[in-house]
C-alpha cells in the first residue's frame, strides 16, 4: 500500500496540474497589447505627396516620465520618418518634446528646434484575455503644439475624425514639417 501511495500521489499531481492548463493560460506574444500612437512626418511643402519624409536627428522626450526620459530609439542621433509614442495609461494626456536638429555639445548646450506636443485622449480598458488580462486604447485623440515662437511642426493631422489608438500597426497622425 506504501508504494501505491507513493505512485499515485505524483501522478494525480502531474494529471492535474498538465491537463488543468487551458490555452489562454499564456499569453501570446503575437496578442496585441496597449497600442503606441504612431506617427509619420512629412513634407509641408508638398502636402499631397504621401512620401514619409525624415526629421533630421530627431530626439524624442516624454515631459513627466521617469529618468531617463528620452524615448528608445529616438536619441537625436539619427533621423527618422515615423515614431512610436507610447500614451499613458493611468492619466488622460502624455506630453512629449520633439527635438529637430538634435546636437549636445561638449559644455552642455543643447542645440536644435524643440516643439512641445500635448496629447489629450479618453482611456478605455478592454478585457483581451485571462492570460493576457486587460489592455488600454484611447479614444478622442487629439495632438496640439505648443507654440514657442519657432515651431518646426507645421501642421498636424489626425487620419480619422475622432481619432482612436487601438493598433499599433494604423498611423494615427500626421506631422508636416
Amino acid at each position: 500500500m506504501k508504494k501505491f501511495k507513493y505512485f499515485i500521489i505524483p501522478t494525480l499531481v502531474f494529471c492535474v496540474t498538465f491537463f488543468n492548463c487551458e490555452k489562454d493560460d499564456i499569453c501570446s506574444e503575437s496578442t496585441e497589447t496597449t497600442p503606441k500612437m504612431h506617427v509619420v512626418f512629412y513634407d509641408i511643402a508638398i502636402p499631397s505627396d504621401n512620401t514619409p519624409k525624415n526629421v533630421s536627428k530627431l530626439r524624442v522626450m516624454g515631459v513627466g516620465h521617469p529618468d531617463p526620459n528620452v524615448l528608445p530609439g529616438y536619441d537625436g542621433t539619427k533621423d527618422a520618418a515615423e515614431v512610436y509614442l507610447p500614451l499613458k495609461t493611468t492619466a488622460n494626456s502624455t506630453q512629449y518634446v520633439l527635438y529637430k536638429g538634435y546636437k549636445l555639445e561638449e559644455n552642455g548646450n543643447v542645440l536644435g528646434n524643440p516643439d512641445t506636443i500635448n496629447i489629450s485622449y479618453i482611456r478605455k480598458e478592454v478585457f483581451v484575455s485571462r492570460a493576457c488580462g486587460y489592455k488600454t486604447i484611447y479614444e478622442n485623440v487629439v495632438i496640439t503644439v505648443e507654440d514657442d515662437g519657432d515651431k518646426w511642426i507645421k501642421l498636424v493631422q489626425a487620419e480619422n475624425d475622432n481619432q482612436t489608438v487601438e493598433h499599433e500597426t494604423d498611423i494615427h497622425y500626421k506631422i508636416y514639417h
